[in-house]
């Protein structure tokens, strides 16, 4: 997995609003880079991934990183 252009960090932003947040990065990067997302939230997990591949973004890994978890997407 190639290094992220941007990360976002959304420890303790609750589901829906870190989909929210994150849709508006992604809207900022150019197709190709790649944003990793830090959540906290359990249904973020699930959540997250979904919505950027219903939006037509590519989700390249889901890792629990200790009580995080780190979602890598590319635009």
């Amino acid at each position: 997995m190639k290094p992220p252009t941007r990360k976002l960090n959304l420890v303790g932003v609750a589901c829906p609003l870190n989909w929210a947040r994150t849709k508006v990065v992604l809207e900022e990067m150019r197709v190709g880079q790649m944003l990793e997302v830090t959540v906290d939230d359990p249904r973020a997990e699930r959540d997250i991934p979904a919505a950027a591949e219903a939006s037509g973004h590519a989700v390249i890994d889901v890792r629990r990183v200790g009580r995080t978890t780190r979602i890598a997407i590319e635009r």
